[in-house]
C-alpha cells in the first residue's frame, strides 16, 4: 500500500491521480477530511483507505509498517501569510518527524514536501547541492520547512530512501480551494474573465522593471512525474529542487494566460500589498542538475504549454485532474 498525506490538497490529489494512472489502486489517503471543500479533489479516484490526519500517526505506529511500501508525505500547513510559528511547528515539523521515525524504524521509503521558500530572498542561490545551513526563509512557513530539512540532515538513522522535494511555484488543476494562496495563473484567469484585464504587482526594486519579477513556474503534472520518479527508481537520498530550471517574468505569465483565453492582453500594474511586500521574492530559479544526475530525463513543460493546458482543459468548466 502507498500512503499519501495531504491527499485531498492541490499536489497530493494530483499525485493520487498519477498513481492511479500507473495502475496503483492500493492507496491510503491522509488529510483533514473535515475540510469538505477539498474532498472533490479526490472524488472518482481509486483509493483503498481514507484516514483522518489526527488518527493517522497512531494507526501508522500500530501497523508497524505492515503492508505499507512507500510514503509520500505532502501534507502541511502552506499559508505563507500565517505568522503563528506554533502552527507550523506542530503540523510541518513535529508531525513530519514522527512519520520519518516510523519510516526509519520499519525501513519504508519516504518522499516529503520541502519548499523553495527555504531559499528566502535567494541571496544564497537556488542550488540543491549546497549546504542549507545559511539559508534564511522569509516567513514562518518557509522556516518550518527549513527546520525539518535541517533536522533530517542530522539524522544518523534514515529510511532506505528519502527525498525532500523543494517545490518551486507550482500551478495547475485542483487548486480551486486555495483561495488567496492559489497560483497567479488561477487568479489571472478569473480576473481576466471578470474584467477583461489583468493587474500585476508593480516592482518596488529599482533593478526590476514592472512585470519583470520572475519565478520558476512549474506545472503540477510535471511535479507529479517527478514525485513518481522516486517510487520506481533508486535515486540517492537527499534534497531535490522541483522546478523547470528557467525563471519566467510575471509579464510573460500574463500574456500566456490571455493567449490561452483567446483575448488581447490588457495589463496594468498595482502596488504590492504591504503585508507581503517586505518578504516578496523577485526571482527564483531552480538549479536542476542534481535531479538530472539522479536519472530523471522527463521534459518540463514550458510556461506557455502549461498555462494553455491548465486554462483550456481545467479552468474553463472548472474541471479536476
Amino acid at each position: 500500500m502507498i500512503v499519501v498525506t495531504g491527499a485531498s490538497g492541490f499536489i497530493g490529489s494530483c499525485l493520487v491521480r498519477g498513481l492511479n494512472d500507473l495502475g496503483h489502486k492500493d492507496i491510503m489517503v491522509v488529510d483533514d477530511f473535515y475540510n469538505h471543500h477539498k474532498e472533490i479533489n479526490i472524488e472518482k479516484k481509486l483509493i483503498r483507505e481514507w484516514v483522518h490526519r489526527q488518527i493517522f500517526l497512531e494507526l501508522f505506529e500500530k501497523m508497524g509498517g505492515s503492508g505499507i511500501e512507500f510514503v509520500f508525505h505532502l501534507g502541511a500547513r502552506t499559508d505563507t501569510t500565517e505568522q503563528d510559528s506554533s502552527i507550523f511547528e506542530e503540523l510541518n515539523v513535529e508531525y513530519s518527524k514522527r512519520i520519518w521515525k516510523i519510516c526509519t524504524e520499519h525501513q519504508i521509503p519516504m518522499v516529503y514536501a520541502s519548499s523553495a521558500a527555504t531559499y528566502g530572498d535567494g541571496a544564497q542561490g537556488y542550488d540543491d547541492t549546497k549546504a542549507i545551513k545559511k539559508l534564511k526563509p522569509l516567513n514562518p512557513y518557509g522556516q518550518s520547512k527549513q527546520d525539518f530539512d535541517l533536522w533530517v540532515e542530522n539524522q544518523k538513522e534514515t529510511p532506505p530512501l528519502w527525498a525532500g522535494l523543494k517545490f518551486f511555484n507550482v500551478y495547475g488543476p485542483n487548486e480551486y480551494h486555495k483561495k488567496r494562496m492559489a497560483s497567479v495563473i488561477f487568479h489571472a484567469y478569473h480576473q481576466i474573465k471578470k474584467t477583461g484585464k489583468l493587474n500585476l504587482f508593480r516592482s518596488h526594486k529599482k533593478e526590476y522593471e514592472d512585470g519583470q519579477q520572475s519565478r520558476d513556474f512549474v506545472y503540477v503534472k510535471d511535479v507529479v512525474k517527478a514525485c513518481l520518479f522516486f517510487l520506481d527508481n533508486k535515486a540517492t537520498s537527499g534534497l531535490y529542487n522541483i522546478g523547470t530550471g528557467k525563471a519566467r517574468p510575471f509579464l510573460d505569465l500574463g500574456k500566456a494566460t490571455f493567449a490561452a483565453m483567446g483575448i488581447e492582453p490588457e495589463i496594468e500594474f498595482i502596488d504590492t500589498p504591504e503585508d507581503i511586500r517586505d518578504n516578496y521574492q523577485y526571482f527564483t530559479e531552480a538549479k536542476m542538475g542534481k535531479l538530472k544526475k539522479a536519472g530523471y530525463t522527463e521534459k518540463w513543460m514550458s510556461l506557455e504549454e502549461g498555462v494553455e493546458d491548465y486554462v483550456k482543459e481545467y479552468l474553463v468548466g472548472r474541471k479536476y485532474f
